[in-house]
């Protein structure tokens, strides 16, 4: 689902352009286009690194011996190391630009899958998944930080979802197509797969993405440019508003839930369950997967803004939590197969949070909101899959179900998010009087 805006820096997101965004040598919407793409190349990859799990979790744990928790501390280490590091990709983008902070994070990503494909020991897998979420860390952000600076303002939600719907096709991989590759040699060949699209999509970004430069007065500006010590200050100052925190609650889960479902347990539970093999389990995370890709664009067009959107957010989470619990109660296949494949359609609904944060904070406090909207939903994910890993290492000895005990942890997590974001303060719904 985001997927996001990470530490956009207050200039990165604070006043998106028309159609140009830097005066007479701006970018055209079509080379706009074609650089936003190339950007989407890396958030897709970035996509299937976090999903991988579902399906490559099996094999993994059998060769290494890992136990349910490690295999959620495993997943969990890309999403924690992804989201401790957005402010510093933020403050990487005002400083570098799109172009510079991408082109030197994301090898790291393909060190860390090369890494990991010659794993022997769960230590060496660790670092792996924490290189390539570092990597990862900004190929979200530069996409929105590129679309608010490239495009026009009122088309952000829905290009933004938009992104996040062509990054559907990195989930897609990491379903069917790698637990064939899987079957047919190992886990290791499906990281080295990955390694080699990583390093072509690096090759586009460094082939077509060049942004035109700011102004000459912009450039040599050193106010315009905060320090990291400043821009943690400006973002920790947040939380003086009373609505950043119900906020900060919402993001930490909303995404989390499919991710987590999608990224970490569907395959290991459709296997140790129901006894299905590793290409059945990925047929049913593919038909997730195809439900999911439209979902993001189809919720950022249906964006119904103010008093509305906020309704919206709240009772589709506790949809969300609904069919989470039930897949933990309810132990039949055809059961978990069909709410997974609704949980694919409905998982594109954290995309109005993005047009809640736009209304919730001025101009100029947009970049930091995102940032660290950006930071509470990936820190989130890690949270909820080192959580859930607890549940189902815990749950045997307490007479219950791993997975039973991992799903109903995700629904309480799910629910937690959505009472907080209810109970506590929200932003005035004067979205228009900020914009």
């Amino acid at each position: 689902m985001p997927a996001t805006s990470a530490p956009a820096a207050p200039a990165a997101l604070a006043a998106p352009a028309a159609s140009v965004a830097f005066g007479p040598g701006g970018l055209g919407e079509r080379a706009a286009w074609a650089m936003l793409l190339a950007l989407a190349c890396g958030f897709t990859l970035s996509q299937a690194y976090r999903t991988l799990a579902a399906i490559m979790g099996p094999p993994v744990a059998g060769e290494l011996g890992l136990s349910p928790q490690q295999l959620g501390l495993w997943a969990a280490a890309f999403h924690f190391s992804f989201g401790a590091m957005q402010m510093v990709m933020g403050v990487s983008l005002d400083l570098y630009g799109v172009r510079r902070t991408i082109l030197v994070a994301f090898p790291m990503t393909v060190a860390g899958a090369l890494l990991s494909s010659q794993a022997d020991s769960y230590a060496l897998l660790m670092l792996g998944q924490a290189l390539i979420g570092v990597g990862c860390a900004p190929a979200f952000l530069v996409c929105t930080v590129f679309i608010s600076r490239h495009f026009r303002a009122d088309r952000f939600t829905a290009l933004s979802g938009l992104v996040m719907s062509i990054s559907g096709l990195g989930v897609l991989a990491t379903a069917t197509p790698l637990a064939w590759l899987i079957e047919a040699s190992s886990w290791r060949w499906g990281f080295g797969v990955l390694a080699v699209g990583s390093l072509l999509a690096w090759a586009a970004i460094w082939r077509l993405v060049h942004e035109p430069s700011p102004p000459e007065d912009a450039a040599h500006d050193s106010t315009a440019r905060p320090s990291a010590l400043q821009s943690l200050r400006e973002l920790l100052g947040l939380f003086a508003l009373p609505h950043t925190l119900g906020l900060v609650a919402y993001a930490a889960v909303a995404y989390a839930g499919f991710i987590t479902l999608r990224g970490l347990w569907l395959g290991p539970l459709l296997v140790e369950r129901y006894g299905f093999s590793l290409v059945q389990s990925g047929n049913v995370a593919l038909a997730m997967t195809l439900a999911s890709m439209a979902s993001p664009a189809i919720f950022g067009r249906l964006d119904p803004g103010g008093a509305r959107r906020i309704q919206w957010l709240l009772v589709l989470a506790v949809v969300a939590t609904l069919m989470v619990g039930t897949m933990g109660l309810v132990r039949h296949a055809w059961v978990d197969i069909s709410l997974a494949v609704a949980y694919g359609l409905l998982s594109g609904y954290g995309v109005l949070q993005y047009g809640y944060v736009r209304d919730a904070y001025p101009p100029a406090m947009r970049g930091r909101a995102l940032s660290l909207f950006t930071m509470a939903m990936f820190l989130g994910i890690s949270l909820m899959q080192w959580a859930s890993g607890l549940a189902a290492s815990l749950g045997p000895s307490m007479g219950v179900e791993p997975f039973t005990a991992a799903l109903l942890t995700m629904a309480a997590m799910l629910l937690a998010g959505a009472v907080a974001f209810w109970k506590l303060p929200r932003a005035p719904l004067a979205g228009a009087q900020m914009a």
